[in-house]
């Protein structure tokens, strides 16, 4: 069966997916995450194997979002990527606030594959707690005046009223929120509507982006696939962010956990189909753009005209 004149226009856009991890599960040293355990996950993610699953879908480019605390895996990232130009750009962990910070910063921003770092609730870190410390301020300045972005890490609404404080203190820092998707809005109704002011007042400040990722959830064992399950949060997200400010983002290979691939990117293909002509290269591409600023490698990847 043909696809609706919309949808086939959406499936026909080129994609820069700005959510996977890449690790090798057979390095001799093993990986920090994920667990030896996690029989889906636990085995190497390349951007060989990744080529072969998203380049068929329409995916062009991707952005790593590191998934380690150890420095130099930063750089591992960036000598992989060096071997695939299907890798646009790498959003790196460094402990901000710490002594090491500026000379690593300074070394890796020197490959104009690093696009920024990401901060928030991993590794043991709490960003409310590390915002009290001057030199995490300074720090974060630094990255800024740079021309490189923050990435969040697992949402909560106290998260959310930290990066809205953040971005008081720096105003130049784009950041982009990941994953506010996948958690339950807080139950209390007091507390949901001071959430949904904090994200409503995130969305008027024009330095902060929000990815599209982690869509699917898993309830009573099943995966719904049908797109109405998923709209009414897909719909307050874009009330937050709109057709500016929201991204595509797989989450790659961490998305294996809920279904394949193209199950996750169809939902939100037939989502941004909805929204009018224009839109989708929008989220699929050129909101990434302004976000990330990455680096072109590539003659399918697209540029802004």
């Amino acid at each position: 069966m043909a696809l609706p004149a919309t949808d086939a226009q959406t499936a026909s856009i080129p994609i820069i997916d700005t959510h996977i991890h890449l690790f090798d599960t057979t390095r001799p040293q093993g990986v920090p995450w994920p667990d030896k355990n996690n029989a889906v996950l636990y085995k190497p993610a390349l951007p060989d194997r990744y080529r072969k699953i998203a380049a068929p879908l329409g995916v062009v480019g991707a952005i790593e979002v590191e998934a380690s605390p150890l420095v130099e895996d930063n750089q591992w990232v960036l000598d992989i990527a060096a071997k695939d130009k299907m890798i646009v750009g790498l959003v790196g962990d460094l402990e901000v606030g710490k002594t090491g910070f500026r000379p690593n910063f300074d070394r890796l921003h020197r490959n104009p594959l690093f696009l920024g770092i990401r901060c928030g609730n991993l590794w043991g870190r709490d960003l409310s707690m590390d915002m009290a410390s001057p030199q995490f301020i300074t720090d974060l300045k630094i990255l800024a005046d740079a021309g490189l972005e923050m990435d969040t890490a697992n949402p909560t609404p106290k998260l959310m009223a930290s990066i809205l404080k953040l971005t008081d203190l720096i105003p130049n820092l784009r950041i982009v929120v990941d994953h506010l998707l996948q958690p339950d809005p807080p139950a209390d109704p007091a507390a949901r509507k001071a959430f949904q002011a904090t994200l409503r007042e995130l969305g008027k400040r024009p330095h902060i982006y929000a990815k599209i990722s982690e869509v699917l959830r898993r309830v009573d064992g099943r995966v719904p696939e049908d797109l109405n399950f998923y709209r009414g949060r897909l719909d307050e997200l874009w009330e937050y962010f709109g057709q500016d400010r929201l991204m595509y983002g797989s989450d790659w290979p961490n998305s294996d956990i809920w279904a394949e691939y193209p199950k996750a990117l169809k939902i939100v293909q037939e989502y941004i189909a909805t929204k009018g002509p224009g839109v989708a290269e929008k989220i699929f591409w050129k909101n990434s753009i302004a976000a990330y600023r990455w680096v072109h490698r590539e003659a399918n990847q697209p540029k802004l005209a």
